[in-house]
């Protein structure tokens, strides 16, 4: 209920429970351009229809109507006609009815729009309420309550109820929140098994991604650079990188051991080949510290990747 632009239905029991309950925020809505109208349950006579009016007229609304009484399918029924004719964004109900209150919030519901409970702390102990500020429409709520003096009377901010109970008319009014129920969300699908065939062809495409990043890695795990006179392994670095991102990659991505092991197979055949003495006398893989990591710890970064407990599904 934030004001401009919105059509705010309200609901009571009779006539003149829409100033003693919602007044204030009636008379701030329609401040702020909203659009109000009022629905009665119980039956009003000609005095009533007129108080009505009156009343709302002092909070700035015009628009009342009957609900005709009726069984709760029927009253909601006629509820949801309502929200309809008014394209309703939101439902105030102020009846202490149970049955009332039910179907007027079901047929809100059945809509998708939020119902506002007019309540106090004290019939809601307990629960979240939303506490609207009236102070600056207190006036127009005085002047809607002074229409009916056939059920109370009123001495400044004190309404003396028939019965001689009184009631305090404070700065704020309040009301319990009810949204609509959201749909329960369908169970997940449980994802394809995939076929023989595209395994197979997955797993060729990481056996072949192997063979490159060995090929690559073989080729620059030599490469050095030399800054402020001491040389830095700046190829093995990076072909180390290349080597966790392309196996860690296709765990995560495609989520089969099956497929990393191709991979991972790939690339140490691959570097286990280019380090062999060739024909000339050359070696790719020479003697020497960066020569024995690059032979060793491929293979560690593969076994600790297929190792590693199977990973939690990606959320949706």
């Amino acid at each position: 209920m934030s004001g401009s632009g919105e059509r705010i239905l309200f609901v009571h029991a009779r006539p003149g429970d829409e100033a003693a309950l919602t007044g204030g925020t009636i008379a701030r809505l329609r401040a702020d351009g909203a659009r109000v109208v009022v629905l009665y349950a119980a039956d009003v006579d000609e005095a009533d229809a007129a108080a009505a009016s009156a009343a709302l007229v002092d909070l700035g609304a015009r628009s009342w109507y009957r609900l005709a009484p009726g069984t709760p399918a029927e009253i909601t029924t006629a509820v949801d006609a309502a929200i309809e004719h008014l394209d309703a964004t939101a439902v105030v109900v102020g009846a202490v009815d149970d049955d009332l209150r039910g179907s007027v919030t079901a047929a809100a519901h059945e809509v998708g729009l939020p119902v506002f409970l007019a309540r106090t702390v004290r019939q809601a102990p307990g629960q979240r309420l939303v506490a609207i500020d009236i102070g600056d429409h207190l006036a127009p709520k005085l002047r809607a309550l002074g229409r009916f003096p056939a059920r109370w009377s009123l001495n400044e901010r004190t309404r003396t109820l028939a019965d001689g109970s009184t009631a305090l008319i404070t700065d704020t009014e309040t009301y319990q929140r009810a949204d609509a129920p959201r749909p329960a969300l369908p169970p997940p699908a449980a994802p394809a098994r995939p076929t023989l065939t595209n395994r197979s062809l997955v797993g060729l495409g990481g056996l072949l991604l192997g063979i490159f990043f060995g090929v690559l890695g073989t080729i620059a795990h030599q490469a050095t650079l030399t800054l402020f006179g001491v040389a830095l392994p700046i190829g093995l670095t990076i072909a180390f990188i290349g080597i966790g991102a392309l196996l860690l990659g296709l765990r995560l991505v495609v989520r089969d051991r099956f497929v990393v092991g191709l991979a991972a197979a790939g690339l140490l055949l691959t570097i286990f080949v280019l380090s062999l003495r060739g024909s000339g006398g050359s070696v790719l893989v020479p003697a020497g510290l960066p020569g024995t990591l690059w032979t060793v710890v491929p293979a560690l970064i593969a076994a600790f990747v297929l190792a590693w407990p199977k990973l939690p599904p990606r959320g949706r």
